[in-house]
């Protein structure tokens, strides 16, 4: 397991992003992530919808918790009064943990698991680049590790949580993963998607079942593969 307090320089311990702090850890991020999150890069896309559409009385759930850059925005930068962060890899839990110290965020619920239609454990592939890691095979981008990891029941899940927003991020898994998850409480979902492994027929799967729930496509806050549903269309 990841030691962050001894991996973290302490006469330089963080880089600075969007003005929240995230610790300076070699195992998490290399020179092109240090780099791209000092000049605002970061997932910009993403985060600028999630910093348009998330408001004070949502209830987040993120499905692929990185490094704990969205749900760190979401919780601190929107001020989303609680957020619900998955994230599959192990190795990652300990840092998002310590970026959510590190911003004092004392809403948000880490999980090490995935979600699914019903209980269970299945393989998760860790692969050299940690955030590349995924429940999905990659042709060309194998694992170095397999993990075994927890499958939570999904209609649980957000029943529990009752979540208004939906963030996700999953490498792939969306085009398996959105079409069984029980959508109709959002108001709002924020998603990246990977066309080039889940192909056409992986992306028009994801855009039915958002129309399915009742959502639609809103192109205002959408930008390329970064792409926004909302219930209602007005904006404030």
């Amino acid at each position: 397991m990841l030691e962050i307090a001894q991996s973290v320089n302490p006469k330089n311990p963080y880089v600075i992003s969007r003005g929240m702090k995230f610790p300076k850890v070699p195992e998490i991020m290399g020179g092109r992530i240090r780099a791209s999150l000092r000049d605002g890069g970061y997932e910009a896309k993403e985060a600028e919808c999630v910093l348009r559409n998330v408001k004070p009385d949502d209830t987040v759930i993120e499905l692929g918790g990185g490094i704990g850059f969205m749900s760190t925005l979401a919780a601190t930068k929107c001020g989303a009064k609680a957020v619900h962060t998955y994230e599959g890899n192990p190795r990652l839990i300990p840092y998002i943990r310590a970026v959510h110290l590190a911003n004092d965020c004392t809403h948000v619920e880490i999980n090490n698991a995935l979600l699914g239609p019903r209980k269970g454990e299945v393989d998760f592939y860790i692969r050299k680049n940690i955030l590349s890691s995924s429940m999905e095979e990659m042709e060309g981008n194998p694992p170095v590790e397999t993990a075994r990891i927890e499958v939570r029941n999904a209609k649980s899940e957000f029943k529990r949580i009752q979540p208004s927003v939906l963030i996700c991020d999953i490498e792939g898994a969306e085009a398996h993963l959105i079409p069984q998850l029980p959508l109709d409480g959002l108001r709002c979902a924020i998603l990246e998607l990977h066309p080039q492994w889940i192909g056409p027929e992986g992306v028009n799967a994801v855009f039915q079942a958002f129309i399915n729930a009742g959502l639609a496509y809103y192109p205002r806050f959408s930008n390329k593969k970064v792409v926004c549903f909302r219930r209602d269309w007005h904006v404030t």
